[in-house]
């Protein structure tokens, strides 16, 4: 066997599987029509004279891909491993692999390769694609290995990142939180080294060298040039991207060796720890309330308290359980753990280092443009809707594992106090990243950076999006019976949105200057897009309004897109609030008419 056990049967079992067929052609199908795309909105803007226009589409469109199947890369690398090992916690089957005969190597290394399985199959099928792009010049062999042997560095080191937190956390929100924050820490730290904010040079190395050595995001980008040059100062290594994959390379060693040292330390957790017998060496057992050791019945039966001593006995203080007993637990329990409180006081930190950058920029005022606003402010937002997003899928996903959601459902609690109730819960939650963003802009505002309609633009458009991504993830967890689908398909659409736009948004700044005529060469792009959208979200639980609101949305997120850079911002808040809020309260009203079908309450032949 390979690496044991584990990843033998996942390495037996995944070729099985038809998703992994459709999965790999859906990857390479997207790549290919986001090549030809490229090359339907040059045309349509530009003449194309000879081969070296066509060298510098390639070199162009190599500078594309590269980055985006590295975001892809990291992302999925991270929450496939951490969701592979969180859910085996939730079902409480790690403990049974921990009582097996399976060494720390083995489960660690298991867990980690089979779960990067599908992330190594989709760069394996990409690698055709990206040498049919140097067909068309600028682009070497030697520039595409290297930016596959960086991904693959990145996906190493992310994979073992999210399988040493899934290991040591007990709560799959804080592994998939503290997962997502670690990510997004590493890649800002090094883009504000990168930028110059801490010096231009650090032991007579530039500081975009050392960026470039240490985070995934710059290293593919330094790999794609054709003109890297060795820096002296480096050494052996010689180049930036050497450097980056040792450092990616020793990460995942390190990270993967901590798990492999601590993985029986940490598990079985404190919580199952509790629940088992206070003293293994004797035998205790329990009579209404009353343990004894060893002794026989009708001593017990005498340690048993009397019905008159019972009453007697003063009643312990008991908490009030709200009319909404869903939301009570959300809100007065810990349900999630109390290292949430890291978690919160990370974001925290994470939001200062943001509004410090916002502040700096608002001393512009009025002339400060909206790219650079949107450069301080955009990847706050998106930490913030995948935060909320994680909880929403996680309060479902986690009631499932533990079975408890089989206990509410053969309650006398009705739909609309469950999805509300789990609604209200995940906003209560996750406070501190709904509301700071939205008084970051508000401070904007005040200080003359950005003008009173564009403040009320984003904060209402935030609040909308802020639904969508909560409804999302509550859709996702009841839809899908098992966690790891679930959380894929919540977190992968909110991550395909955003990634679909930075693309789009980066393909008409690069290709044109002229946004409004490239509706014909997105079209197919869109299209496939709303295919994707309703597989994701109605495939499961089919309905005509999450059909429209899947097709729709990629076609008024280009409208939106569009109108942005044409300077209509008006135009673009209309049709982002119009359309999310539609696939909100699509995806709301199944969730409470069909409630029993969608949680398994009841069948459709009932």
């Amino acid at each position: 066997m390979l690496v044991g056990p584990v990843f033998s049967r996942e390495l037996v079992t995944v070729p099985r599987r038809a998703r992994l067929y459709a999965i790999r052609a859906i990857y390479v199908l997207g790549l290919l029509g986001l090549m030809c795309t490229a090359y339907l909105v040059l045309t349509r803007t530009q003449v194309v004279r000879d081969t070296g226009d066509l060298a510098r589409f390639g070199m162009i469109l190599f500078q594309i891909l590269a980055p985006l199947q590295m975001a892809l890369v990291m992302f999925f690398s991270a929450l496939l491993a951490a969701s592979a090992v969180a859910q085996e916690k939730d079902r409480r089957t790690l403990v049974l692999l921990l009582l097996t005969h399976l060494s720390n190597a083995e489960l660690v290394l298991g867990k980690l390769l089979s779960s990067l399985l599908g992330v190594l199959v989709l760069l394996a099928a990409a690698v055709p694609l990206f040498m049919f792009a140097a067909l068309l010049g600028g682009v070497s062999f030697s520039q595409i290995f290297r930016v596959f042997a960086v991904t693959l560095a990145a996906a190493l080191a992310c994979g073992s990142l999210g399988a040493l937190l899934a290991f040591w956390r007990e709560k799959t929100f804080q592994t998939l939180a503290l997962t997502v924050l670690v990510l997004v820490i590493w890649v800002a730290a090094w883009e504000i080294v990168a930028a110059g904010a801490l010096g231009e040079s650090w032991g007579g190395i530039s500081c975009r060298s050392w960026a470039a050595g240490f985070s995934p995001w710059q290293a593919v980008r330094a790999a794609t040039h054709p003109d890297l040059q060795p820096d002296a100062r480096l050494g052996f290594l010689g180049t930036p991207v050497h450097l980056f994959l040792l450092v990616a390379t020793g990460g995942a060693v390190l990270l993967s060796g901590l798990a492999v040292a601590r993985v029986r330390v940490w598990n079985p957790s404190r919580e199952v720890r509790r629940s088992g017998p206070k003293d293994p060496s004797a035998r205790r057992e329990s009579i209404w309330g009353a343990e004894y050791d060893g002794a026989r019945p009708e001593q017990a039966a005498a340690a048993v308290p009397t019905a008159e001593a019972r009453r007697k006995t003063p009643a312990a203080a008991t908490r009030r359980v709200w009319d909404n007993p869903i939301l009570w637990r959300e809100v007065r329990t810990w349900a999630y753990g109390r290292k949430v409180l890291v978690i919160r006081l990370v974001y925290l930190l994470m939001f200062a280092v943001a509004a410090i950058g916002a502040h700096g920029i608002a001393g512009g005022g009025a002339s400060v443009s909206a790219m650079r606003i949107g450069g301080a402010l955009v990847p706050l937002f998106f930490l913030s809707l995948v935060m909320v997003n994680a909880q929403a899928v996680t309060s479902l996903t986690g009631e499932r594992d533990g079975r408890a959601l089989d206990l509410l459902l053969v309650t006398d609690i009705t739909p609309k106090e469950f999805v509300y109730g789990k609604l209200l819960g995940v906003f209560y939650n996750t406070k501190e990243m709904v509301v700071l963003p939205m008084l970051l802009c508000v401070y904007l505002w005040s200080a003359g950076a950005i003008g009173l309609e564009n403040v009320c633009f984003l904060v209402g458009g935030l609040a909308v999006m802020y639904a969508f991504v909560a409804m999302l993830g509550v859709h996702a967890g009841m839809t899908y019976a098992d966690s790891r689908s679930a959380i894929a398909t919540s977190l992968g659409t909110i991550f395909f949105l955003f990634l679909g736009v930075a693309v789009c948004m980066y393909m008409m700044f690069r290709f044109s200057a002229s946004p409004e005529a490239q509706f014909v060469p997105f079209f197919a792009f869109m299209v496939g897009g709303g295919f994707a959208l309703y597989y994701a979200l109605g495939i499961r639980n089919p309905s005509p309004a999450i059909g429209l609101a899947s097709f729709l949305c990629p076609f008024v997120t280009f409208y939106g897109i569009t109108s942005f850079f044409l300077g209509n911002h008006g135009n673009a808040f209309v049709a982002t609030v119009l359309i999310y809020g539609f696939a909100a309260n699509a995806m709301r009203v199944p969730a409470i008419d069909e409630f029993d079908v969608a949680t398994g309450r009841t069948t459709d032949e009932d």
